[in-house]
């Protein structure tokens, strides 16, 4: 099969011909339609996450037939369409595990970090943290639902009854979780890089009421706030636009340090957190959510062998929406 392989973090990814995985037990092969590249691709691909299985098949938001299931697979069978997510095994016995928080468990696998992905035409994946794919979305579509869908969800979830929300960073996460705000009747404040005027016009064109470069004053104080950017200083640049008990989330899995601050800025019952991974109720939840709203995904489509461009243009900020690798 043709894939995209990391060979080592700061590399580029390198063009090669590998056999084709076989499903072992409790496995399934997907033939590829779509993966979509996302920024935690970057922080694997640049050094940033520690560990990665090597050589490595990036990709966690694989969208696909399945063409061969192992021994012991009953949840899929052949031509179902179903969707891979960033992560592909829990141990199930943790106390993690055992109190529904699996995504916070100690010896999790993840899909194209510790197990290969899906920037390739053919993956192989625990059939038990896969999703059955709404009928609603073509391939390329749904790919950013497995994980700027998933993880954006999961971020939004605490703060989804904040009547104001800041959003800070408007990528492929952002631009799903500000119709997801829509829908439940909050508005929405959003915050780009300065002078990304592409940016704000699509936020203010997906239901945003204000868009500006972060760091500026919204024009009303916030009462929650989600950080989709991965840079620290925001941090309490959020805080200080967070009315008292207001909610501040971290929402992706690496950021830049963050820089100290006045306690005053915490003060007053502001909260500080960060959401990590997702949960397979997280999965089914946000699949069902999809065609409700319906949540309208906005791709750049990429072939595989241009998968570096892709990261690249994702690293520049030059996409608008979610790039996404068709086979």
């Amino acid at each position: 099969m043709r894939a995209m392989v990391l060979v080592r973090p700061g590399a580029p990814l390198a063009a090669a011909e590998l056999p084709d995985p076989v499903p072992g037990p409790g496995e399934l092969r997907l033939r590829v339609g779509a993966c979509g590249v996302c920024r935690t691709d970057l922080h694997v691909a640049d050094g940033e996450l520690p560990d990665p299985k090597l050589p490595l098949v990036l990709g966690h938001e694989i969208v696909g037939r399945v063409d061969r299931v192992g021994p012991g697979v009953t949840r899929f069978k052949a031509g179902d369409r179903i969707g891979v997510p960033w992560l592909g095994w829990t141990c199930g016995r943790c106390a993690a595990c055992r109190s529904g928080r699996e995504n916070l468990c100690s010896a999790a696998r993840f899909t194209g970090y510790h197990l290969d992905g899906g920037y390739a035409e053919l993956a192989v994946a625990d059939a038990r943290y896969a999703f059955a794919i709404p009928g609603d979305y073509e391939d390329a579509d749904a790919a950013p639902l497995l994980c700027a869908g998933l993880i954006g969800h999961r971020a939004w979830a605490p703060v989804r009854g904040a009547q104001r929300l800041g959003l800070y960073g408007f990528g492929a996460a952002a631009h799903l979780v500000v119709q997801l705000a829509r829908h439940a009747g909050q508005r929405v404040f959003a915050f780009t890089r300065a002078g990304d005027a592409e940016a704000q016009a699509f936020a203010l064109q997906l239901g945003a009421e204000w868009a500006g470069a972060s760091g500026e004053v919204p024009p009303e104080p916030l009462d929650a706030a989600i950080l989709f950017a991965p840079v620290g200083a925001l941090v309490p640049i959020a805080l200080r636009d967070v009315v008292p008990g207001g909610t501040v989330v971290c929402a992706g899995i690496h950021m830049s340090d963050i820089p100290s601050f006045p306690y005053a800025l915490l003060w007053g019952e502001r909260t500080l957190r960060s959401v990590a991974n997702l949960t397979r109720a997280d999965g089914d939840a946000l699949l069902a959510l999809a065609p409700e709203v319906p949540l309208r995904t906005e791709v750049v489509p990429y072939p595989l062998e241009r998968a570096n461009d892709a990261l690249a243009d994702l690293r520049a900020g030059r996409l608008r929406g979610a790039a996404v690798l068709v086979p």
